[in-house]
Order: structure tokens, then C-alpha cells, then sequence
């Protein structure tokens, strides 16, 4: 008998060790952390002392995300709270330019829009020219676009800083949000730093930031 039969079973029979207590009295087990021996009933309180401090540690994690969502979503309802109050675009760009890189601490943000309002905004830096090609891609995407800024021809709309970002996320903007609808605008937030955005990166908060933008711009633009 090997030892996965005799592990099996010992799970299989558990009345093993009633009518043969003095056998579990007698049993030996090298101790995980030395040379010297120590009981069964020893080693079973070690086992579950360990997978209590897994446990502790894992709550403790827990709590932390916990945590840091709260902070994250007090943000976004301020930034919310902030752009209701809007009426132009200028003030619209202001407090999404002022909170994304205030309480985000996003060091680069930039905006485009086509395909509404203008009037009397269309010597705005957020109408200025964009390519088909990427008004095609900006529509495409479902969700937004975390990861390297390689590539990406948005990271042109920050001009000379360009150069040294690393990372972007790009939110698409709809008329009917993140349900769907017509894309009319893209928002890039962009950093330096290459980890800031990365692919597998959770995009909820900004799906509702890009929301909250589509709508306040709708409204402000007409």
C-alpha cells in the first residue's frame, strides 16, 4: 500500500483512529521546522494555526481592495457631483482636467470630440482634426483601452510630452454611454510611467467616468 492508498483510506474511514487511539498516541511526526518529532494532535494545531494566518492575511487583503474601491468610487462621485454643475465646455474640460490629474493624480489627459456641437466651440483644442482611422478604432472598442502608448495615435494630441509617456487608457465617448450608441469623442489619460495603464488593469470606474463625460458633454456642446 502506498501512501495516496493509505491516505485515501484514512479519509474514507475516519473511525480509524476510535478504535485505534493508541495508535494516534503513539504517532510521530518530524517537525516541519527542525529535527525533533512532534505528536499528530501537535502537528494538526500547527496545520491549523498556518491556514489561520493564510486566512488572516487573505481578509487583510481583502479589506485593503475594500478599501481602496471606497476611495476610488469617492472620487468618481465627486468628479460626478462636479460636472453637474457645468454649462460650457470649457468648465467641462476644466473639471474633468482638474480631477483626473488632482485626486487621480493622472499627469497627462486629453480630449477629442467630432461629430457634435461646435458652434460656438469650434476653435476648441477638444475639436481639433482627428483621423478616420481613429475615429474608426475609438468606436470599435467596447471597453476602454489600457496598455502601452506604442502605437497609439492619440499620444500625438500631447505634443512634445508625447515622447515620454509610457502607458495609456483610452475611453471611448457615447451618446448613450457604455450601453452602446454612437461614439462622438475619445478621452486619453496617459502616464509616463509603463505599469500605470496596463492590459488586465479593471476598467469599471472608467467606463462610468466616460459615462458621466459623454453625458455632460452632450449637454454642454448641444
Amino acid at each position: 500500500m502506498n501512501a495516496e492508498e493509505v491516505a485515501i483510506y484514512l479519509k474514507t474511514h475516519p473511525e480509524f483512529f476510535l478504535l485505534h487511539g493508541d495508535t494516534l498516541a503513539d504517532v510521530q511526526i518530524p517537525h516541519p521546522h527542525g529535527d525533533a518529532a512532534v505528536s499528530l494532535g501537535e502537528r494538526q494545531l500547527g496545520v491549523m494555526r498556518d491556514k489561520c494566518r493564510a486566512l488572516e492575511a487573505k481578509m487583510a487583503e481583502l479589506i485593503r481592495f475594500g478599501e481602496d474601491n471606497d476611495a476610488i468610487a469617492e472620487k468618481v462621485h465627486r468628479l460626478g457631483v462636479a460636472l453637474l454643475g457645468t454649462t460650457t465646455l470649457s468648465a467641462t474640460v476644466e473639471v474633468l482636467t482638474s480631477h483626473l490629474s488632482g485626486a487621480f493624480a493622472v499627469p497627462h489627459v486629453a480630449l477629442r470630440l467630432w461629430g457634435v456641437g461646435g458652434g460656438g466651440n469650434a476653435d476648441a483644442a477638444e475639436f481639433g482634426p482627428v483621423a478616420d482611422a481613429l475615429k474608426a478604432y475609438a468606436g470599435s472598442l467596447i471597453n476602454p483601452y489600457c496598455g502601452f502608448a506604442a502605437g497609439q495615435e492619440a499620444v500625438a494630441w500631447f505634443g512634445e510630452a508625447g515622447s515620454h509617456i509610457r502607458s495609456v487608457a483610452q475611453v471611448p465617448l457615447r451618446e448613450h454611454g457604455s450601453d452602446g450608441g454612437v461614439c462622438f469623442g475619445l478621452l486619453v489619460l496617459a502616464s509616463e510611467e509603463v505599469q500605470r495603464f496596463y492590459p488586465d488593469m479593471g476598467v469599471l470606474y472608467l467606463q462610468r467616468i466616460g459615462d458621466m463625460a459623454s453625458a455632460t458633454l452632450l449637454r454642454v456642446v448641444g
